[in-house]
């Protein structure tokens, strides 16, 4: 006869422990949660010592532990001869293993039809789940959860905030079978689109395949439906459903329920928060009442992350993770694989272009929304159309938030019942647009959340028929932000009571989007002034882009470069010969191409601009052929004073072969025969390289500096370049400032709407140039 009490093993106890002390609980908490007056078993259960069998299989599930991996191996008294345990066993085993055998095959073709497919958004046709489906990650310590302060989140800039959920920044991922085999009673929690029906789906198919958990039968249970046609009077409701639907594959009940006993289901219920508010507690009781009877299984329930759930007993909670971009690059070739309308070959071809190209520095904030799903696949589409992503990247994150904000749920036929619904599309991208302003403008990428209700409320407060009652519209703005949480996923809980938007680039996009709403002289001014701050470079460029006309802020950019420009007397000579030498050069190229060309050209070779030159390819792209003479002379120049530069006594004797090849320009200098003369006798000077290395250490040593000197004196008396600016760091600061600024404003204009042609030859015209009134001067 099997004991009243059970108590733990030695390993028991380890594990036991071991997940207690992961929780931080205390014994008198523990207590709590089992449903206990006093701690005395909990303190006994800790110790070894027996306490009563139903308090011990609750303290396990408690701590997500299955009862049998902590119990010590006694279930016969101590004179029970221990043979009959071993028949027992033995007896079970002929009995329940060829029923798992039979009910796995009267199921396999109901499971097969429920998760062998999957349906995208926007795609006409379905696809096999194995075509597509990328192995997904979780985190065991979800992030909501995380006492964190606000300053430990406020630290990071905004190129980690890029990568907050990534593998730099949040505890260690596993692996979505490991996790099953970890704890058998999990919530899988997720962002909207983030693949959480997907993820059980594949573990349904990779069980019914026999690959994963073979010796259990896999069952799938989509909530929402299940919750729509529940018997409400019927308190184990989910069992009667499940032996009407095996029934149907000619199981009866009695086989059933003693599969269920033994535990050998998978038991994967999906979509938690979907299920009407009206039907939530009910659901909730009927999956407690389920699991108190048959607890041996694997039960995984899915739910969006913000979803106030009730905490099920013995469940361990994860998040699925973002895609890495191993996992963006995994899903991009199977979904090209899939869908793309090519053979074979240019498939592969579309598929690692679109690779390629989302990884491009540029494409940094469409590979940060890639990082979910839904939004993947949305990229992948949009590339498959274009060949390429659109030039204005406003279009595809206002895809995406169209995605998030309407038409996820209705594809899913899901309808929520709060105070959110009653805000039109329109109030809500407002909303969002003001709360990303004011928190984008002080430099808040994480906000508390008594300040972004604060922000809620105010905003409602200015709408027809709002309560004016300050307490109403608290726990109005409170409800409101839930919602946003829980059905879009644009903002998210990073840290118990502290928010951000889900995704940097939603930030900027809203921000943009309130500028461009309220697009006033003030407010374009407000954003040209940020023109020097790298952190508001993608705002400045998403409201160029949205903007009817980009004329307003087209003028207030360059009266800031301008400003910019004639703040430092050296700054201010440097643009002036900048100006001049290129006045001097004959050349196809648009003048402002050339001004670009030369404003890097005779930058200190150590600078990481120097000789950059994208900005005036931008404005010219005949710049990425083949120079013009007086260009690829003064190239070929530049480039010999920087190898003269480098040059010490202790290296001369190894660069003297690069010196003399870089001299070797006589193709360039048929027109130029007084600099020919000049750099034919200093390369004449020159000692041989096979000479001995001290004698050259002693040449240079005597020689370097005069050699030099007069190398730089011919350049500049002939080409006018080679000045030794002294910049200082302060000024290459403001040099850096002044190319950015110029080449975000011919970014803005290459994806800007309605450029007059007015504007476009006075942007052409004025770029890398000093205001006219100095020129005058």
């Amino acid at each position: 006869m099997a004991k009243r009490s059970l108590q733990a093993s030695n390993e028991g106890i380890r594990k036991a422990k071991q997940a207690f002390n992961h929780k931080g609980w205390t014994q008198e908490y523990l207590a709590r949660q089992v449903g206990l007056d006093s701690r005395q078993p909990i303190w006994k259960f800790f110790t070894g010592k027996p306490v009563a069998r139903k308090i011990f299989h609750e303290i396990c599930l408690t701590l997500a532990l299955e009862p049998e991996d902590i119990v010590q191996r006694l279930e016969f008294e101590p004179d029970e001869d221990l043979a009959s345990q071993q028949i027992l066993k033995s007896k079970n085993s002929t009995i329940i293993d060829p029923l798992v055998i039979k009910v796995r095959a009267a199921h396999s073709e109901k499971i097969q039809h429920q998760c062998g497919t999957i349906r995208l958004l926007d795609v006409a046709r379905t696809v096999e789940l194995d075509e597509l489906f990328v192995d997904v990650n979780v985190v065991e310590e979800i992030n909501s959860q995380r006492w964190l302060d606000i300053s430990d989140l406020q630290k990071f800039d905004n190129k980690a905030l890029d990568k907050f959920d990534s593998e730099e920044v949040t505890t260690k991922r596993i692996t979505g079978l490991q996790a099953i085999d970890k704890s058998s009673k999990l919530i899988l929690l997720g962002k909207p689109g983030a693949g959480k029906t997907t993820f059980l789906q594949s573990i349904a198919i990779l069980c019914n395949q026999g690959k994963f958990q073979t010796q259990r039968v896999p069952i799938f249970i989509s909530l929402k439906d299940f919750a729509e046609n529940m018997d409400y009077d019927d308190k184990n409701y989910l069992l009667s459903y499940l032996i009407q639907e095996f029934s149907i594959c000619k199981i009866t009940q009695q086989e059933l329920e003693y599969l269920l006993h033994e535990g050998k289901a998978l038991i994967l219920l999906d979509g938690l928060d979907e299920v009407a508010d009206k039907n939530s507690d009910r659901i909730n009781k009927v999956i407690s009442n389920f699991l108190d009877i048959f607890y041996k299984n694997i039960v995984i329930i899915s739910c969006r992350i913000a979803f106030r759930h009730q905490k099920f007993k013995g469940f361990a909670e994860v998040e699925i993770a973002e895609f890495t971009k191993l996992q963006i690059s995994t899903f991009a070739k199977k979904w090209f694989a899939a869908f793309a309308k090519n053979n074979l070959r240019l498939r592969k071809t579309l598929a690692s272009k679109f690779i390629d190209t989302i990884t491009l520095p540029e494409n940094r904030l469409v590979q940060n929304l890639a990082s979910t799903p839904l939004l993947l696949n949305l990229t992948c589409l949009v590339f498959q159309y274009l060949g390429d992503f659109p030039t204005k990247r406003s279009e595809i994150y206002q895809q995406g938030l169209e995605l998030l904000l309407v038409r996820w749920d209705e594809a899913r036929g899901i309808k929520r019942d709060e105070i959110y619904r009653n805000l039109t599309l329109t109030q809500k991208i407002k909303l969002l647009s003001y709360i990303a302003a004011i928190s984008f403008e002080t430099g808040d990428y994480f906000f508390e959340e008594s300040k972004i209700c604060q922000l809620i409320a105010d905003y409602l407060y200015l709408l027809p028929n709002a309560p004016t009652d300050i307490e109403d519209l608290q726990v109005n703005s409170k409800a409101v932000l839930q919602a946003i949480e829980l059905q879009h996923g644009l903002l998210v809980e990073q840290a118990r009571g502290i928010y951000s938007f889900s995704h940097l680039t939603f930030h900027e996009y809203f921000t943009a989007r309130n500028f461009v709403a309220n697009g006033d002289q003030k407010k374009l001014e407000q954003v040209a002034n940020h023109l020097f701050d790298k952190r508001w470079r993608e705002v400045i460029l998403l409201t160029s882009e949205m903007l009817r006309s980009f004329d307003n802020l087209f003028q207030l950019m360059k009266q800031q470069i301008d400003k910019l420009a004639v703040s430092d007397e050296t700054l201010k000579s440097f643009l002036t010969w900048v100006m001049q030498k290129s006045s001097t050069v004959t050349s196809d190229c648009h003048p402002s191409a050339i001004r670009a060309f030369y404003f890097t050209l005779v930058l200190p070779p150590h600078y990481f601009l120097s000789r950059n030159q994208t900005l005036a390819i931008s404005l010219d792209n005949h710049l990425a052929g083949k120079l013009a003479d007086d260009l690829a002379l003064d190239l070929a120049l530049i480039h010999i004073i920087a190898v003269s530069l480098a040059l010490t006594p202790e290296i001369f004797c190894k660069r003297i072969s690069a010196m003399k090849l870089a001299l070797d320009i006589d193709y360039l200098l048929q027109n130029h025969s007084s600099l020919y003369e000049s750099l034919h006798s200093l390369k004449n000077e020159l000692p041989s390289s096979q000479q001995d290395r001290e004698i050259l250490k002693a040449w240079w040593q005597s020689n370097g500096q005069s050699w030099t000197t007069r190398l730089n004196e011919a350049i500049i008396i002939n080409r006018q370049i080679g000045y030794n600016w002294q910049f200082s760091n302060e000024q290459l600061q403001l040099i850096q400032q002044y190319w950015e600024a110029n080449s975000l404003l011919v970014y803005c204009f290459s994806t800007a709407s309605n450029v007059t042609p007015n504007l476009r030859e006075m942007i052409e015209e004025t770029l890398i140039l000093l205001p006219d009134k100095l020129i005058r001067s």
